[in-house]
């Protein structure tokens, strides 16, 4: 069930309509969690079953662990979380990417060997509800947090439709405390949640689906090579488009939680206004860097054991990161380069002079076109359907592939990938130290109507194929 869909507005209305009747609120939370099982089987039904599988692990398992007095039991019941948790999600994500790495390796020596693949079917959204239900164990193992006392919050916690499948990953002692008491839903709350669903009705609809997607599409899906202008319009198109389906997801995701009095924090701080790549990732997917610089960069020591080891646990988390957003060496490979990237921009922030020359704003905003452009590069493996053909388009971006033929994109296809992205940056650099929320609480109601106006009509004028979000798949 899409957000850009018509079944999901017929979804959510009737959840509104039954969710503001006059009962109780623990009957409200019970009907939610009914509604988010619906939602979320509408993709396939036994999918449910693991989602409750991690559901009732980590709710017991949690609260043995809290009740354990020793150190080694205690570490016990983490490690049979983690196996569980992590072993579902190996299988269904991981299984085949092994058993072809595994054949890749076994061919070097017996070429005829080839281990079967598994028929398995990724299910939807299971990377983020898994870290999801770890960190509520993993917080309570490490004493920052007591067993919630209600298991239907908890579930509704890890099973709530608006971040379900494609996020933000939010940290079930932000999200709990939510589901005491029921928050009264002003009329601010409801226009302010519509709002941000329209936005991201229109990042999705009109400019990554209906804009950028096709002209991807003309490049990374053809065969043969491209010209040089071609690849890095195609590479902007794709950096523009990625953004816009992932942030339009979030937008939609967060206005639905506000209209049903829930606060889901942000995931996107204008990312492409970084200065860096360190600073990128604390505004790309926050919830998911924050999650791995928690639990996996800060345990592994960090910062705190030398310069060598901090550039190892640097490199090793962005690899993981790579790995978690899908089973292939491209995504280990897009996750390596910027752990390198962030690796070596700190050691030039130590080794370069100091000076007022790195405030001005002039060159600021250059750094942030620097990291605009090393970021673009970094999609291509992002991107790219195969290994071969993401390098074949780097070959191209620097005018050095040789192939049989060449695609290239017409001149309205480059004029709005350049202008897109070109308006995306400016929007990114302008809003980079404020938000959302300050921009409409500065704009005259007039000027917020006709905006909201003239995005639902362009929604309604650009609507077409529903096309996933490109982040379901992760």
């Amino acid at each position: 069930m899409l957000f850009n869909s018509f079944t999901f507005i017929v979804f959510f209305a009737i959840v509104l309509l039954i969710y503001y009747l006059p009962f109780p609120w623990k009957g409200k939370k019970l009907f939610l969690l009914i509604a988010s099982y619906v939602f979320y089987a509408a993709w396939k039904v036994p999918f449910l079953l693991l989602l409750w599988i991690s559901t009732l692990t980590d709710w017991f398992i949690a609260a043995r662990i809290h009740a354990a007095r020793g150190r080694r039991k205690r570490k016990m019941l983490l490690v049979t979380s983690l196996l569980i948790n992590l072993g579902l999600l190996g299988f269904f994500k991981y299984s085949n990417f092994f058993l072809q790495s595994l054949g890749s390796l076994a061919h070097l020596i017996t070429p005829k060997f080839s281990p079967p693949l598994l028929d398995v079917v990724l299910p939807v959204g299971i990377s983020f509800y898994t870290f999801q239900t770890l960190s509520y164990t993993i917080d309570i193992y490490r004493g920052q947090a007591r067993p919630w006392p209600s298991f239907l919050d908890y579930a509704l916690y890890v099973s709530f439709f608006p971040q379900l499948v494609a996020g933000p990953i939010v940290r079930a002692f932000h999200f709990l405390p939510q589901c005491i008491r029921e928050k009264g839903i002003t009329a601010d709350d409801f226009a302010w949640g519509i709002t941000l669903f329209v936005l991201g009705l229109f990042e999705k609809v009109v400019l990554a689906d209906g804009l950028l997607a096709p002209i991807v599409e003309r490049i990374y899906d053809a065969g043969g090579t491209a010209d040089v202008l071609s690849a890095w319009c195609a590479t902007l198109a794709f950096s523009s488009q990625i953004f816009c389906d992932f942030s339009g997801y979030t937008l939609c995701a967060i206005g639905v939680g506000k209209v049903l009095g829930f606060s889901i924090p942000d995931n996107f701080r204008f990312p492409y206004a970084s200065i860096g790549f360190s600073d990128f990732w604390r505004r790309w997917h926050i919830s998911l860097s924050t999650w791995f610089r928690d639990y996996l960069y800060i345990p592994m020591g960090g910062s705190r054991r030398g310069q060598a080891r901090n550039i190892f646990n640097l490199i090793f988390t962005m690899l993981i990161v790579g790995l978690w957003h899908g089973a292939s060496w491209r995504y280990v490979i897009w996750g390596g380069i910027h752990g390198v990237f962030i690796g070596l921009e700190r050691w030039l922030k130590r080794v370069a002079p100091k000076g007022e020359l790195w405030a001005f704003s002039g060159m600021k905003f250059l750094l942030a076109l620097l990291t605009f452009g090393l970021v673009c590069l970094t999609w291509v493996f992002f991107r790219a359907p195969s290994m071969g053909k993401a390098l074949v388009i780097i070959q191209n971006m620097f005018g050095i592939a040789n192939g049989p033929s060449a695609v290239s994109l017409g001149s309205t296809d480059l004029i709005i990938a350049v202008l897109v992205c070109w308006a995306i940056l400016m929007v990114h650099w302008l809003m980079r130290e404020r938000t959302l929320e300050w921009l409409m609480s500065r704009s005259p109601w007039w000027v917020t109507s006709l905006v909201i106006a003239g995005v639902l009509i362009s929604i309604v004028l650009g609507s077409g194929e529903d096309r996933a979000f490109i982040y379901f798949q992760f």
